[in-house]
């Protein structure tokens, strides 16, 4: 996307949410410091005013800025095209490779290499190689029919390593969101509800986006593969459905939802919508229920990348000290839709420092 056809509002709510779904995709150039910074970095956000956003790091230095040393802005670009290739080895390869030879062939220490996959996709190089497995020997088996072929085709070197990925499958379904919306069609609308403006946006499966203070330029850089259409009335249902929700979030919801992410995400995901309204979790007991205890830190990455808000409730997950956290769309939001399910806090919220 050129900057020229850049939506300046939706770039600015992606850098105030802090949204690593945006990473690569735009700059933001602090007038003030002369400093660009992807959407995610931590540092202190200036004043609206003194941003302008770019497309990539190269406009940012062209226009006379420099990358911000602390969020390392050209990496993403450099981290991406490589787990981008790692992933073309793993599927065009006949036998498994090791992290080691993967993270040589593009040019990475191994343990380096290993955290950078799992922080965007969620699961480790090898955990990859079995979902691929996985999805071959399924393909397969409906192909043929027999049990050893299918095996052998889908690259596992015995039926015993079959049978045990069966028990552990990690889910990783091909998605749009994968491949930028490449032949969905998405409708949106942006409707005035309880909670403020909220951009409602559907697939013909169900709400692939619910957010506030958003905007079509959102739906538009996450899907630039998809025909984005606004709505003429076919949302109705979905668009009144989602207002019950904020408006009433204690009543029963069964609203569709056709999101997509990494077997990691969509497991937090399925974690948090079991969580009864009124109550909460701590990103501590989300990790240990999905059977990943040291994963905190993951967890609350997982919650952060939630788009349909309210229907998948990232709001009920707390800090363990009792105390909010972050919420994409506002602490307010969040406290709004606690006390309407009737949560009270556990003790008094310190007031955040910046």
């Amino acid at each position: 996307m050129s900057s020229e056809l850049m939506d300046s509002d939706a770039a600015w709510a992606a850098f105030e949410r802090r949204d690593r779904a945006w990473d690569g995709k735009i700059i933001g150039a602090v007038r003030s410091t002369g400093i660009y910074c992807k959407p995610s970095c931590p540092a202190r956000r200036p004043k609206r005013e003194n941003v302008e956003f770019f497309a990539s790091g190269e406009e940012a230095r062209a226009a006379g800025y420099r990358a911000c040393m602390r969020c390392t802005p050209d990496e993403i670009g450099r981290d991406r095209e490589a787990i981008a290739i790692a992933i073309r080895l793993i599927e065009q390869s006949e036998e498994t490779m090791n992290l080691d030879e993967l993270a040589a062939a593009v040019g990475y220490a191994p343990h380096h290499f290993q955290r950078l996959f799992k922080r965007d996709l969620g699961i480790s190089p090898a955990g990859y190689a079995r979902a691929l497995r996985n999805r071959r020997g399924e393909a397969a088996l409906k192909a043929e029919g027999r049990v050893t072929d299918a095996v052998y085709d889908a690259g596992y070197a015995a039926p015993s390593g079959f049978y045990s990925d069966a028990k552990e499958r990690l889910g990783m379904t091909p998605s749009a969101w994968r491949d930028g919306g490449r032949g969905a069609i998405i409708r949106w609308t942006i409707v005035d509800s309880a909670l403020g403006p909220m951009l409602v946006a559907a697939t013909s499966k169900g709400i692939c986006r619910l957010t506030f203070d958003d905007s079509v330029g959102s739906l538009r850089l996450l899907f630039p593969r998809a025909e984005i259409i606004e709505d003429d009335g076919s949302m109705r249902d979905l668009v009144q459905g989602a207002l019950a929700a904020v408006e009433q979030p204690n009543a029963a919801h069964d609203l569709p939802i056709d999101v997509a992410g990494t077997a990691f995400q969509e497991a937090v995901w399925s974690e948090l919508r079991k969580i009864p309204p009124g109550e909460t979790r701590s990103y501590a007991q989300i990790a240990a229920a999905i059977g990943q205890p040291t994963a905190v830190r993951a967890v609350g990455s997982a919650n952060g990348d939630n788009h349909v808000a309210v229907l998948i409730p990232c709001h009920r997950v707390i800090r363990s000290d009792g105390s909010l956290g972050g919420y994409a769309g506002g602490l307010d939001r969040k406290r709004q839709l606690l006390a309407a399910e009737g949560h009270v806090p556990a003790a008094p919220e310190l007031p955040l420092v910046e």
